[in-house]
């Protein structure tokens, strides 16, 4: 196709890309308070933990019902926006910007948007939805436990009570915390052997890449070596390539999936609705070896399947090896050296730390490309709340604690999918629990939400990774579907639940007392445990 036909196909789809984003504002967005103050005669009270993308999208979405929140986050200002204010600034979407709409008030003005439009459109839904009065930064939680009120109901306490009593709370502490560093012999600080053999050159995280702590100088026409296969690593031969390295390899300890940044293959791989692998997965498999890896062929994973783990998604990584521009070590990192890393070199299709042959690869700068440490959730009460069998991610719809159905913990329980962190479901699981609060006819037992953890492991029985390790968002779509389904009477809040149509602020009235004196009270007493509780609406106020 000539470049001229195609200048034209760019600019109409760009067109559609930009009308199908404010029609789906103008059908789904919830409107925001307009001032500070509202609500003023809130529904209930939830307490949101992180105030990273999910946790803003998440408290977004309560307000806009008609719930207070209160934000609590463990770092300054700077970190709004949770792992994407601190990852490298050529760090971008691993899906279509289509599929990440954390929030329908989001306008994208890139397919892949990168670090910065990313966080500043977080950045916008906060300050949007009036949550700046409401963030509590600086401000670790070390506790959160349930506590009976006077009046016989029972709410939340967060940090001892410091922010009052709360209805429910919804914990977005993520998978990825501080950086994570793999422990080698010959790293600085560490005892090195007999013969001091110690890499005194640069040793970075990937998080670091593109810091002010890096300059030009360090990267430019030096030798990089990336220790890790996962996306971090592939955005961080981007990086280093970007920022005109010389040479880089990378060493993987694991083939990964590569798929393309393509909106419409990425789409049919999240609607398998199996959420694991499946006897024709090998049609898609085969596609793509001989659509995105030919030529190098030798990186196809051989020992586990696209419906295993999560693909990384990029289209620049593969041309980059085949160009010659990064070099792909398949090997376990054994120690550093004085000259770079000693490696254990094996064959495609062997596992980590079978044997291989020894080899130093050289290095100028060797970038540690291994992830984030997971998030604690200790400040929790994880033995009453996550008992032995239903821990992370084995919860109720994969993210509701299966003791206590008003403690939500969106995307903190997420391991491996296809398609579905940051998508629309974070505002569909914060109105499931916003329903549960409004109508305790809706409210699962605990009894029932085992059972539901209990049917989908038979259901996936012998699925690499366990039942609830990996799915997909047809997958996903299913198991919201059927919390109505299975349900009848939960169907009158299927439009609310699923589109965030109604439940809105009462009108105010002009004279006469509120309808919703109960559950405005804590406005006055936010201080006391024995706020109203939250049955208190009528049920005709949410109508």
């Amino acid at each position: 196709m000539s470049f001229s036909l195609m200048n034209p196909i760019v600019a109409v789809w760009r067109v559609c890309y930009i009308f199908v984003q404010h029609l789906i504002i103008l059908l789904y967005k919830p409107p925001p308070p307009t001032h500070p103050e509202e609500p003023r005669n809130p529904y209930g009270r939830v307490a949101v933990i992180g105030a990273g993308l999910t946790g803003v999208s998440s408290a977004a979405h309560c307000i806009a019902h008609n719930f207070e929140v209160v934000l609590f986050e463990a770092g300054p200002r700077e970190e709004l926006g949770g792992i994407w204010a601190r990852v490298n600034k050529t760090s971008g979407l691993q899906i279509n910007s289509h599929l990440y709409r954390f929030h329908p008030g989001v306008l994208w003005r890139n397919a892949f948007p990168q670090r910065d439009e990313i966080v500043g459109e977080i950045t916008r839904v906060w300050k949007e939805y009036q949550l700046e009065p409401r963030t509590r930064f600086d401000t670790p939680v070390t506790s959160v436990r349930r506590v009976e009120s006077v009046s016989g109901t029972s709410h939340w306490l967060v940090n001892d009570g410091k922010e009052g009593p709360f209805d429910a709370i919804i914990c977005n502490v993520g998978t990825c915390g501080k950086p994570k560093w793999l422990e080698l012999e010959g790293m600085p600080n560490r005892d090195a052997n007999s013969d001091g053999d110690v890499f005194t050159k640069t040793m970075i995280h990937s998080s670091e890449l593109d810091s002010e702590s890096v300059s030009e100088e360090t990267i430019k026409g030096k030798k990089v070596v990336v220790i890790g296969s996962g996306a971090s690593g592939v955005e961080a031969v981007e990086a280093a390539l970007e920022r005109g390295a010389g040479e880089v390899v990378m060493i993987a300890r694991t083939d990964k999936w590569i798929i393309p940044r393509n909106i419409f293959f990425d789409t049919f791989l999240a609607c398998q609705p199996f959420g694991r692998e499946m006897p024709l997965s090998f049609i898609w498999e085969s596609f793509l070896k001989h659509w995105q890896y030919h030529g190098v062929e030798d990186l196809v994973p051989e020992d586990r399947g696209l419906f295993q783990d999560t693909p990384v998604v990029n289209s620049n990584f593969l041309p980059h090896v085949r160009s010659g521009a990064c070099t792909y070590v398949r090997g376990d990192p054994i120690r550093l050296t004085s000259s770079g890393v000693r490696v254990n070199v094996r064959e495609r299709g062997t596992k980590p730390e079978s044997p291989g042959e020894e080899e130093t690869i050289e290095a100028d700068v060797v970038v540690f490309a291994t992830g984030y440490e997971k998030p604690s959730i200790g400040f929790l009460e994880e033995d009453k709340l996550f008992p032995e069998g239903y821990e992370r991610p084995d919860l109720y719809l994969q993210n509701f604690s299966t003791e206590d159905w008003s403690v939500l913990l969106t995307n903190s329980a997420y391991m491996s999918a296809i398609g579905t962190v940051g998508h629309f479901h974070i505002g569909i699981y914060t109105r499931i629990l916003l329903t549960l609060l409004l109508d305790p006819d809706a409210r699962p037992s605990s009894k029932d939400m085992k059972l539901w953890v209990d049917v989908v492991r038979f259901i996936k029985r012998g699925a690499k990774g366990g039942a609830l390790g990996f799915f997909t968002y047809a997958e996903l779509t299913i198991w919201l579907v059927t919390f109505h389904l299975l349900r009848p009477d939960r169907l009158k809040w299927l439009f609310f639940i699923m589109c965030g149509w109604g439940v809105h602020a009462p009108a105010p009235k002009t004279t006469g007392k509120s309808k919703n004196k109960k559950v405005g009270r804590y406005l006055k007493n936010k201080d006391k445990v024995d706020a109203a509780p939250v049955e208190g609406v009528k049920k005709e106020e949410v109508r």
